[in-house]
């Protein structure tokens, strides 16, 4: 399910992010060729997440039940994509809300957990700068009543923004708080856009009066993985933009605008109903949505995920329907060229598939049981490739 409408809408205006969020979708999406994935074969397995880690287990509805919290403050995925993909490269990289990192390299998966920086904290909007993680945490004064505590409203080193992780020392640590952008107290960078050049941020204030958004833009003078908060405010020209500009770095484009390899990915999709495609490249800045609007349709607005790597492309939509064009590494180009179309498992009534990655020939899918705005059991479903797509087509 799309986060990223929601965000924007609570960093432009003072709404509640309750009235964003979708019913899920259980129908299929149709497609031409599609390929179902065997689920009595041993080409798959599902995950579960916990508060200290992620466990196995046979169907996601047989998970222990949790407590449904709005998506801010539940255990789910909420950013993934590839690195840029070598030679020697084929890691992947999730954000899991409230509980770590994870890294994917091929059928090896690893979980980085911190509790110090992602308790009580939003974390998501993962990006990447010369292959390394980047991703940005927050807490929202929506739900989040940590935030109003007297010691953290005056600690400024407490309101962290932008993160990097080192998946060498599987560590986390700050590069920029938001006191290192903005002179107002109790603020909370929300929700940011880089285009490779420039930081575009959203800035929430929490007071006991009012809290007020503001927008700012800001540029590295010196390398950005050599900023620490103690050095930021000499390192980083800041300026301050408006809602507008805001929202400009924020805009949604026309899917007929969208990138071609996208509409050939897409070719068997149909293009009559409406939906939005989150469109982002391996090792790359933040995603651009598209969104492909059909006029007085009466079916509900499909929400899809998509990578664009270096030698092959993919989109997920909620409903399981993954669209693969390319080769993957080591691997021959599917279909001499044309996109195929497989079909997930079917997710009980209420989960929807929200992300993904694909590191080597291994593929790892959030699903996430949802509820209007809030999320219960998350977790991920890894797939074997090889054995699903490799064995049965040429």
């Amino acid at each position: 399910m799309n986060k990223l409408k929601c965000v924007l809408l609570s960093a432009v205006f003072p709404l509640c992010i309750a009235g964003c969020k979708k019913s899920p979708q259980n129908a299929n999406i149709p497609a031409q060729n599609a390929v179902s994935v065997e689920i009595t074969k041993k080409n798959h397995s599902w995950y579960y997440f916990t508060n200290l880690t992620f466990n196995q287990i046979d169907k996601p509805q047989h998970a222990p039940a949790q407590a449904q919290k709005p998506w801010t403050e539940t255990l789910r995925i909420s950013s993934a994509n590839n690195s840029a993909e070598t030679n020697d490269n084929i890691t992947a990289f999730a954000i899991v809300n409230r509980l770590g990192v994870l890294k994917f390299n091929g059928d090896e998966i690893f979980l980085s957990p911190d509790v110090t920086l992602f308790n009580d904290r939003t974390a998501g909007n993962l990006v990447f700068m010369g292959n390394i993680p980047l991703f940005s945490v927050y807490k929202s004064s929506f739900f989040n009543d940590t935030i109003v505590d007297p010691n953290y409203k005056n600690d400024d080193s407490a309101h962290l923004f932008l993160v990097q992780f080192d998946s060498t020392a599987k560590i986390s640590y700050p590069l920029i708080n938001s006191n290192n952008i903005t002179s107002k107290k109790n603020s909370e960078v929300t929700d940011f856009y880089w285009n490779g050049r420039e930081w575009c941020c959203s800035v929430k204030t929490i007071s006991d009066i009012k809290n007020e958004f503001s927008y700012i833009k800001f540029k590295p003078k010196i390398p950005l993985l050599a900023i620490s908060p103690s050095t930021a405010n000499e390192s980083i020209l800041v300026e301050e933009t408006d809602v507008d500009f805001f929202r400009e770095c924020k805009r949604q484009i026309a899917y007929k605008d969208a990138p071609d390899r996208i509409k050939k990915l897409l070719a068997g999709f149909d293009t009559k109903l409406p939906f939005e495609i989150t469109v982002k490249n391996a090792g790359g800045f933040s995603p651009r949505i598209y969104e492909n609007t059909v006029r007085n349709s009466k079916e509900k607005e499909l929400h899809a995920s998509a990578i664009l790597s270096q030698n092959w492309s993919a989109a997920l939509f909620e409903d399981g329907t993954l669209f693969l064009e390319g080769a993957l590494p080591g691997r021959h180009i599917l279909r001499s060229g044309m996109p195929v179309a497989i079909r997930l498992p079917k997710l009980p009534v209420g989960y929807v598939y929200s992300d993904f990655v694909i590191s080597g020939t291994t593929l790892y899918a959030a699903w996430e049981e949802s509820t209007f705005y809030k999320t219960g059991r998350a977790g991920f479903l890894q797939v074997n490739l090889d054995r699903t797509l490799y064995s049965r087509l040429i």
